[in-house]
């Protein structure tokens, strides 16, 4: 019987397919031919214990150090402890305002479903609107800080504004924490995270980038899905050039697809992410994969239909895009089309709202002071230096793949080849794409410069980065390993004396000098609005002052400081025409539509001298209304009103008959809207 079994079992594997037998014979030859694993020695795990373990500790002790320097920088500049609430929630500016002011009504609330009822069916906020406030402006970490606020204690031991900025800056710790881990794992060292943190501290951007990263998650920002869009390019280009698994990248495509629509659900039913282009361009590219064919790899044939791919992928993602558009109804970000249009020079506009825009300062190009002060501290210049080598080494990969050869499975520092990472190729794109979009859109930089921190650090720890360089060089003199393990410990480390040397006495002379935030005016304007106004009124003026109205004193505003909704610009813009050269009854007509009984007028917008020609609310006013002559002969004529913030003022007929002066300061003047128009003159 033995004798018999043997021809049999091998006459069964005869019979089986030739793809399957070299399967297995490629397994058994890997089984044989791999080593039996040596046990490693104690003082190696001792040394890699030890390493990972001061990694983690300055990791963790980096973050806590910036909360603690935010913490004290934000006390020295507000004087924060010593003040009053009123004079505490002033500092709050613009949207922030908001933010706050629904954070502090959750915690007003009898339980957190009813708080949680009340601002998704928000009719006490803005006048003749109920607002899903939620939905409206991703009001999660207000959700979430509520929460852990009352389910701590914290009530008990803590002021609600301090719990609240505190969760700000433990954010902040965070990111910084992040940046730190990402530099250390890409380079090796956690002395490249170390550089990056102190790269980052000196070149921070204060509280514009608190509250740029603090809503950077799909649920809490709503432009997240525009950044992971950028990802997921950066990710399809990886793949086309086949510099990474695809198994891998389009397990991200999955997880890409499952937060979209979750946060489609948890958002209720947020329509934007529906119709945004990474929905259109994740779909696009598994769809693409299901069409693939399967072709030996390195072949002619393979790199046409990768081509082929390439060009599918593009016109599926726009075809998408463009059918979702159609069949899902929303109105969300058109105004974001309109303004790129104008920002490009696709078209040309005298809308108040889209001139408005690209007045302001975070929507335009960066100024050159950023990158004074991104060269004062030495980044720039390294970052660019790393980018410029990473970059033609990625090139000289995509070559090497496009003429058929093949990747290295293991790259050794001798090799020199640093752009053959995939880690690295990405982070290469990626910045690339950031900071393209941050040469146009100023307020894009707090994006693009925590990546430039953690490039930039990362490239010069990195021995293989020198590596290539030295390659390149065909360096002889100096045996290049030894130099680029050299120049990779003493370049951070000179780089970061200097640093130390030049910017730490200015962070302790920033943290030692006492600021004074002296705002007496608007507390004024809060006391008389708490203590005489009527509870049901409603005020109308600057979107900014309204959204400090509703945090400090709680009445109705007419208008609030969100560019995300088409009828708050519109409201806004209609507003904003008490700055304008209309007559009294048109203005009156405006603020009887929305309900305004009481309009506040602010001096520092009435008389503003702006330093950018035509940026100034009362010559844009001016133009969208036809009340100037332009230089390129349309037929605009003045206005045969006088502006009406000036007019209003010297209480004369028509203006006193529709407005009464109630109160004034040196920065504000308040005026009760008559509901019974006397037109004695």
């Amino acid at each position: 019987m033995a004798e018999d079994e043997g021809p049999t079992i091998e006459l069964r594997q005869r019979k089986k397919p030739k793809s399957s037998e070299n399967k297995e014979s490629a397994k058994e030859e890997e089984i044989n031919s791999t080593p039996i694993p040596e046990r490693v020695p104690k003082h190696i795990l001792f040394q890699r214990f030890a390493k990972i373990f001061i990694g983690c500790l300055a990791a963790v002790i980096s973050g806590m150090t910036y909360v603690l320097y935010l913490s004290a920088y934000h006390e020295r500049k507000f004087w924060f402890s010593n003040r009053q609430e009123l004079e505490r929630e002033i500092t709050f500016q613009g949207d922030s305002a908001i933010y706050y002011s629904y954070y502090k009504d959750m915690l007003k609330a009898p339980s957190f479903e009813k708080g949680v009822y009340e601002l998704t069916h928000n009719n006490k906020t803005v006048s003749l609107k109920t607002i899903n406030a939620v939905q409206q402006m991703s009001l999660y970490p207000e959700l979430i800080a509520s929460i852990l606020y009352q389910a701590t204690g914290s009530n008990e031991i803590i002021e609600p504004v301090y719990f609240y900025i505190g969760i700000v800056f433990g954010l902040q710790g965070i990111y910084v924490t992040a940046l730190f881990v990402t530099s250390w794992l890409m380079s090796g060292t956690w002395l490249a995270g170390m550089l990056t943190v102190a790269w980052f501290i000196i070149n921070r951007f204060c509280y514009l980038l608190m509250s740029a990263s603090t809503y950077t998650f799909m649920m809490m920002w709503e432009y997240s899905h525009y950044l992971l869009f950028l990802q997921a390019i950066s990710l399809f280009l990886l793949d086309s050039f086949s510099l990474e698994q695809s198994d891998k990248v389009h397990e991200v495509y999955r997880i890409y697809i499952f937060s979209l629509f979750l946060g489609y659900l948890l958002q209720f039913e947020n329509s934007a992410l529906l119709v945004s282009p990474l929905l259109s361009l994740v779909v696009a590219l598994m769809l693409a994969k299901c069409l693939q064919l399967n072709v030996k790899k390195e072949t002619f044939v393979a790199k046409i239909m990768k081509v082929i791919n390439f060009y599918l992928v593009c016109t599926l993602t726009v075809t998408l895009n463009v059918i979702m558009k159609m069949f899902v109804p929303h109105k969300e970000n058109g105004h974001m089309l309109k303004f790129l249009e104008v920002k490009f020079g696709l078209n040309m506009t005298k809308n108040f709202t889209m001139n408005w825009l690209l007045c302001q300062e975070s929507l335009q190009a960066p100024s050159q002071d950023f990158f004074l002060r991104l060269t004062q501290s030495s980044l720039l210049p390294f970052y660019i230096l790393v980018l410029v080598i990473c970059f033609l080494s990625m090139i000289q990969v995509i070559f090497r793949r496009i003429s058929g050869k093949s990747l290295k499975e293991t790259i050794t520092l001798e090799d020199g080849r640093i752009g053959e990472r995939p880690e690295i190729i990405y982070h290469v794109i990626h910045t690339i794409l950031l900071g393209s979009l941050a040469m146009v859109i100023e307020g894009l930089k707090y994006l693009w410069t925590p990546y430039v921190c953690m490039l930039a650090a990362f490239g010069v720890c990195s021995p293989e980065l020198w590596m290539t360089l030295f390659k390149w060089l065909r360096l002889r003199t100096v045996h290049p390993v030894l130099l680029a393990l050299i120049l990779s410990t003493a370049v951070p480390t000179i780089i970061g004396l200097s640093l130390w040397k030049e910017f730490f006495p200015r962070l302790i002379t920033e943290l030692m000098e006492l600021q004074e935030f002296y705002d007496p005016d608007t507390v004024e304007l809060m006391t008389w609005i708490k203590r005489q106004a009527p509870v049901a009124a409603v005020f109308a003026g600057s979107p900014q002052l309204m959204a400090a109205i509703k945090l400090c004193t709680g009445w109705m505003v007419t208008s609030l400081p969100l560019y995300n909704d088409d009828d708050f610009l519109k409201r806004n813009e209609n507003i904003y025409q008490i700055y304008s050269k209309r007559s009294a009854e048109d203005i009156y007509k405006i603020l009887t539509s929305y309900k305004a009984n009481y309009l506040i007028v602010e001096d520092a917008i009435c008389n503003e001298v702006g330093t950018t020609r035509g940026c100034r609310v009362k010559d844009l006013l001016d133009i969208a209304n036809g009340h100037v002559v332009c230089e390129e002969g349309d037929k605009l004529t003045y206005s045969k009103h006088g502006r009406f913030c000036h007019e209003v003022k010297i209480n004369y007929s028509p203006y006193m008959n529709y407005f009464t002066r109630v109160y004034w300061n040196r920065s504000y003047f308040v005026y009760k809207i008559n509901t019974v128009i006397s037109f004695q003159s």
